[in-house]
């Protein structure tokens, strides 16, 4: 065993040096991203008490990243892309700060805080994405993204676990006089983000980024390619709403508070962490729709046990195919999305955050059309019937990015082999 860990140390060491320290800053950033996506949703819950509200701030937070990415865009031109991600990394612990420390937060309040988060977000995906994109090849993409999803999912486990615990003893405790309630775990919680933020900024420090050389990444024709490109993405964003705040809002309606968060992601969590770091590191590009299909199988099969049995097993059976169908996906989705800005980037000769920004407008009209259709149905039939059935209609949508995905695929490694 211990010779084993030693050859999976050394193959690490093994990877261009940017692309290991971008590797270590995203594994920090990973004990931030839970607190944003599940407790943040918790919270909101506590103090709306309705999933309505929950959907709202998404599609705040969501154009908030649409707001920055445009705004990187410009920065790009005087700025360190390295510098840009360290902004986005710290501006998502002082939003997340800012917003905590108000106890009873209106509506307005509710999109102000979800735009700012969204702006982090932005400042975070779109240089990450753009990073990632300089610092890796098409051959070690997949060892890239499944060692970091091997984190995030051992985050996603272990940080709302260790936070419900500690949210729980808290309430009710007195100090000094002073009697502490679940809203001072939240302000507690803060602080320690934002600490993680501060260490991962230092972490990526190390590392030698460079910017696009070429500064226009403002387009509105793409290529056929890219535009297949997009419509995935667009699928991808359909889903990516849901996956943010559906266990949250479900987990608190179905089964009982923030600790029971943990637990049950905690099920089958870290059998899926192994599963795809070995997928990462043994698989090869040709395996990636494999990956790909599997994980989105998996999520329709989540949602429609959660659309027939919405009880607390409903529930769990969802967010388990979910544990499951999210790293999965991500393991293969971006390595088949910076293969095509490779190939596309070379066809038009055009600056490669050109793409990315575009990919980001296309995941957010996913987006607003996923959280659309769940506020539609929250308020003009009921929660619970939205809980039930958009998450089925946007898995059986989703199946169809297999075949695109497959297409995808096809073509841009026949332009590769043709080169």
């Amino acid at each position: 065993m211990k010779n084993k860990l030693l050859t999976e140390y050394r193959y690490f060491f093994s990877m261009p040096h940017n692309m290991r320290v971008l590797l270590i800053t995203n594994m920090l950033y990973a004990l931030v991203l839970p607190v944003v996506e599940i407790f943040m949703a918790a919270y909101i819950m506590r103090s709306f008490n309705h999933t309505g509200f929950v959907a709202i701030f998404q599609v705040a937070m969501y154009t908030g990243i649409i707001i920055t990415s445009f705004m990187n865009g410009l920065l790009l031109k005087r700025f360190k892309v390295a510098h840009l991600y360290s902004f986005g990394i710290l501006l998502s612990g002082i939003a997340m700060a800012g917003m905590m420390m108000v106890k009873n937060i209106a509506l307005p309040g509710l999109i102000v805080a979800g735009t700012l988060i969204g702006a982090a977000s932005g400042f975070f995906w779109t240089n990450r994405y753009l990073m990632t994109l300089n610092s890796t090849s098409d051959e070690n993409r997949n060892y890239f993204f499944g060692l970091e999803s091997f984190f995030f999912t051992i985050s996603n486990i272990a940080v709302p676990l260790i936070i419900g615990v500690l949210l729980a003893s808290i309430d009710g405790m007195q100090l000094m006089g002073i009697t502490f309630d679940v809203f001072h775990g939240y302000r507690i919680v803060t602080v320690m983000v934002f600490l993680i933020t501060l260490l991962a900024t230092f972490s990526l420090s190390r590392g030698q980024f460079e910017n696009p050389e070429q500064k226009d990444f403002l387009f509105l024709r793409f290529d056929r390619l890219w535009n297949k490109q997009i419509l995935l993405a667009a699928l991808k964003g359909l889903v990516q709403g849901f996956l943010v705040t559906a266990p949250a809002m479900l987990i608190m309606k179905y089964v009982g508070q923030e600790g029971s968060l943990g637990l049950i992601q905690g099920i089958s969590g870290g059998l899926t962490a192994i599963l795809i770091y070995l997928l990462g590191r043994f698989t090869k590009s040709n395996h990636r729709i494999i990956v790909f299909a599997v994980g989105i199988v998996l999520f329709l099969i989540g949602t429609i046990v959660n659309g027939i049995e919405l009880s607390m097993f409903g529930v769990m059976v969802f967010v388990l195919c979910k544990v499951f169908f999210q790293p999965l996906h991500d393991l293969a989705y971006f390595p088949i999305m910076l293969k095509v800005i490779d190939v596309v980037s070379v066809r038009e000769n055009r600056n490669n955050y050109a793409y990315i920004l575009n990919h980001e407008l296309g995941l957010y009209a996913g987006r607003v059309i996923g959280l659309g259709l769940f506020i539609a149905l929250a308020y003009s039939v009921s929660e619970t019937f939205a809980l039930r059935y958009a998450l089925i209609i946007v898995a059986a949508l989703q199946m169809l990015s297999i075949p695109l995905a497959k297409n995808i695929i096809k073509e841009s490694y026949a332009e590769t082999i043709e080169n």
